[in-house]
């Protein structure tokens, strides 16, 4: 027997070795004998993982425990509020994590109810004074930190409580004060005075005060400015900076949100003048008289300004100024021709201009700009018209003028008396070719054949003769206020004209006709 017992020894020390390996493949999650699966036995709140070549259970982000048989809800609000969600929350656990919400008069940044800090949102003091009229009428809102403050603005009292209020938690409000203003009066031409009966308040009153004139003179004809007075007097007086001779009305208020009863009053300035009898000569030149004698210098400001009908984007203006002791004082400007000017003319002393209009007669237009041809016996060559510009006056018409050659220098440019080709009484005199309204013209360019036999206006383009020497001349002309004035341009010489290219044209087909004429009666007669 005592050998069968040493025999059954290492058996029995081999058991609880292999019931060790077994349970440690079991916690390794790999199935034993048995068919243990370890993931089979996680918490609810776990998951199975694989590490380092073994399955174990873990608890659920929010849980804390062994995976297996414990894993318990870990409060993040714990550690308050502040820490957890930021200032001004409140926070909230929940099974496995939690959320925040803002305190009253707080919102979040992501403005969502709840929210949980790890996206940066923070919680932010809401403006309560965004909403109008939450203090009631005549209230003013103050923000504070989470909530917001009412107190009555300027011309209102406060009724039932005091300051500052809340509109929901007591019933005080603020009236509002009414303020009547009478008895406005005028003096010194340009200062006003008026009385003021209100409920008295320890406060300044702003008073808001518009004046409109119209004044008898063109220039700055009306006058408009606001004024501003704050004072605290029951008696106050303010003097205008107004125009003399000038037509007011004066409209007198109380600033908002102070409540009036606003004073309306019309009078008239005095007219102050120093310069009298102005007159314009020499059409460019003024002279006038001063009315009062005086022994020193006087000032005179300037202001002119110019436009013209025919030319819209043509703008004159200029200001400047003189001194003179002379009781006849003259001045003569500098002005374009062919413009319609205003002159506004003002004492330093007087403070009230005079105005008179002026206006220059046209001067010669540009000499036209022509590419000028020589020729001798050959066909002349199309010539090239160009626009004028409206320097001196508006341009109306474009005259092409043929002449004999020998009266190109007793030529005149203003000469009115040039006929039509048809009217001529001599082959000697010269007649118009062409002529072209301004309006006709392109702005680019245009081509005019001489002799093409067209009607240009009233005038007939006759071709030249043969063998003749001829002038052909450009004539632009100006025309307002029944005054006329010229430029010419000579833009040929003919020697020894031969037939135009029209006219060679004609004589050929012609030349066709006569043969096929010739051979028809040829075969007539045969």
């Amino acid at each position: 027997m005592g050998r069968r017992a040493r025999g059954a020894g290492p058996t029995s020390r081999l058991l609880p070795l292999l019931l060790l390996l077994r349970l440690a493949r079991g916690a390794a999650g790999e199935p034993g004998t048995d068919g243990l699966d370890v993931c089979a036995t996680c918490h609810e709140h776990a998951t199975c993982q694989q590490r380092e070549g073994k399955r174990i259970c873990i608890c659920n982000y929010g849980f804390v425990g062994n995976g297996r048989t414990q894993c318990v809800d870990k409060n993040e609000c714990q550690f308050g509020a502040t820490v957890v969600c930021g200032n001004h929350t409140s926070c909230h656990n929940t099974p496995g994590g939690f959320y925040c919400i803002c305190l009253e008069g707080y919102r979040a940044t992501n403005n969502n109810k709840t929210f949980i800090p790890n996206d940066g949102t923070f919680c932010t003091d809401i403006d309560e004074c965004e909403v109008s009229g939450l203090c009631r009428h005549g209230g003013r809102c103050v923000n504070t930190p989470g909530s917001f403050e009412c107190y009555c603005m300027d011309g209102y009292l406060l009724r039932n409580g005091s300051e500052p209020f809340h509109p929901t938690i007591d019933a005080t409000s603020c009236t509002e004060i009414l303020t009547k203003i009478n008895d406005v009066s005028v003096f010194n031409d340009t200062c006003v005075r008026w009385q003021m009966n209100s409920e008295r308040i320890n406060s300044k009153i702003v008073y808001v005060i518009s004046v409109k004139g119209q004044r008898l003179d063109a220039i700055e004809s009306v006058h408009e400015e606001t004024v501003k007075l704050t004072t605290d007097s029951r008696t106050p007086e303010v003097c205008l900076a107004l125009y003399p001779g000038t037509n007011y009305t004066v409209h007198i208020s109380v600033a908002p949100p102070r409540r009036s009863v606003p004073a309306v009053i019309g009078f008239q300035t005095a007219v102050k003048q120093t310069i009298s009898n102005i007159s314009g000569f020499n059409e460019t030149c003024l002279r006038w008289n001063i009315i009062k004698k005086v022994d020193m210098e006087e000032m005179y400001l300037f202001h002119i300004w110019g436009q013209r009908w025919y030319q819209k984007e043509f703008v004159r203006e200029m200001t400047f100024n003189i001194s003179t002791s002379s009781q006849d004082p003259e001045v003569c400007l500098e002005l374009h021709p062919g413009t319609n000017y205003n002159v506004s003319l003002r004492a330093l002393s007087s403070e009230f201009p005079v105005v008179i209009s002026l206006t220059t007669q046209i001067t010669e237009p540009p000499l036209p700009e022509v590419e000028f041809f020589m020729v001798h016996g050959g066909p002349l060559p199309r010539l090239r018209l160009r626009k004028a510009k409206e320097k001196n006056g508006p341009i109306s018409s474009y005259q092409v003028l043929v002449l004999p050659l020998a009266l190109q220098s007793a030529f005149s440019c203003d000469s009115e008396g040039a006929s039509s080709f048809f009217s001529n009484t001599s082959d000697a005199d010269g007649y118009v070719a062409a002529e072209l309204l301004a309006k006709d013209v392109p702005d680019d360019a245009m081509e005019i054949p001489i002799g093409d036999r067209l009607y240009y206006g009233h005038y007939y383009n006759a071709p030249l003769k043969t063998g003749k020497d001829y002038c052909i001349i450009l004539r632009i002309t100006s025309e307002w206020n029944k005054v006329r004035r010229h430029s010419c341009a000579v833009w040929a010489q003919v020697k020894d004209s031969s037939l135009t290219l029209l006219q060679m044209v004609g004589v050929g087909l012609g030349s066709v006709a006569v043969v096929i004429i010739l051979a028809f009666l040829s075969f007539s007669a045969v």
